[in-house]
């Protein structure tokens, strides 16, 4: 007989987080927040709101698990009697740790930008149209994920491929903590595939590059002199602008003492393009900040340069087996299809808990029994 995983009702009463504590927390958060003043200043009432939100999804969280498991004990009982339960008792007690991981990973997500919005880009290495195509299916990777968290997406910058896939993209995904889940996935992403523009069919080895940065909000002060970037127009195109387009609407800004650059195409007007423009380069300078902050030896910007052989923090191999696995936390998942369609989890909470542990990688079952 199935045994139970490690919630049950004990999940519910502090394994995974303090529901009397979450309760108290949200009491303080509520009486902050009917002082006026506070509506009157969004540094403060806007972490406010997103500490709500948070507690009291967590709450509802605890109620759901408490209700699931309340399940998986009925099947138990039924088949105690003899009753023919067991492959739906199978299943409810998969579907409960499943649940119950993703609860564990929510409870991970408490820093400062993590329940921010996400700003996603991904470039391809170098190799022309393989690495093209390669960028594009990690693109829709991120896009189907949050389609399937419930998020909105909205493309900003997209530049299509010669032959195939895209040269760069850039995409905004919207929702609760989509920067915390997604903070993990910045770096070289690693392809090996029997290439479909191979006509000798041979094996082939592509790179990309993801950067997930957080849409900062008004609660984040970022301080921009004028002096210091330069504007660029030119005519939209390709998907995400506008496909005939007789006005340079699109806008492209660059920050001269760092460097970087971000652009938005989506919008018909310059003036809009330009505002959500500075909105991306606000998100990138925060992250460029928390960088140097670190003490890491490189810019934030050096992640993306060697796009190439081992500078690979998760690899996708379709031949001459099935796998994606992270090189950082040593997460495995057999079924590469599922992720490539936007079954992130495993890889989400891994990370996270890594990160939770000072960067030293968890032992986990996350994704292995998924062949």
């Amino acid at each position: 007989m199935p045994t139970l995983p490690f919630g049950t009702k004990s999940a519910t009463c502090g394994s995974i987080f303090d529901p009397a504590r979450l309760r108290k927390e949200l009491a303080e958060i509520e009486t902050k927040l009917s002082d006026p003043s506070a509506w009157s200043n969004a540094a403060l009432s806007q972490p406010l709101m997103r500490d709500r939100k948070r507690i009291e999804a967590l709450l509802t969280d605890d109620e759901e698990l408490a209700r699931r498991t309340g399940d998986v004990e009925a099947y138990f009982d039924l088949a105690r009697e003899g009753e023919p339960v067991e492959a739906d008792l199978e299943r409810e007690i998969r579907s409960l740790n499943e649940f119950a991981e993703a609860m564990e990973s929510r409870t991970l997500l408490s820093g400062e930008t993590d329940g921010l919005n996400a700003i996603v880009t991904v470039h391809p290495g170098a190799g022309g149209t393989e690495s093209q195509d390669w960028a594009e299916m990690l693109m829709r990777m991120y896009l189907h994920w949050a389609e399937q968290q419930g998020f909105k997406t909205e493309m900003n910058d997209y530049q299509d491929g010669e032959e195939a896939g895209i040269k760069s993209a850039t995409f905004t995904i919207t929702g609760d903590y989509a920067f915390g889940q997604l903070s993990g996935e910045t770096g070289v992403h690693r392809l090996v595939r029997i290439s479909p523009f191979d006509q000798a069919k041979r094996r082939h080895t592509s790179f990309a590059s993801v950067f997930v940065s957080p849409e900062i909000d008004d609660s984040i002060e970022i301080d921009i002199k004028p002096d210091d970037i330069r504007t660029d127009t030119y005519r939209s195109g390709g998907k995400g602008g506008q496909h005939v387009n007789t006005t340079d609407s699109a806008v492209r800004i660059t920050h001269i003492p760092t460097g970087i650059v971000v652009q938005c195409q989506n919008e018909r007007s310059q003036h809009k393009n330009r505002e959500k423009a500075m909105k991306m380069l606000r998100s990138r300078l925060y992250e460029y900040e928390l960088d140097k902050k670190k003490a890491e030896s490189k810019k934030l910007e050096d992640s993306k340069l060697d796009i190439n052989f081992g500078s690979q923090i998760r690899s996708y191999v379709l031949q001459p087996y099935r796998i994606a696995k992270d090189h950082r936390t040593k997460v495995e998942v057999g079924d590469v299809d599922r992720v490539l369609d936007g079954y992130l989890e495993p890889f989400i909470r891994g990370y996270l808990l890594m990160r939770r542990n000072g960067g030293v990688p968890v032992a986990a079952d996350a994704g292995d029994d998924l062949e």
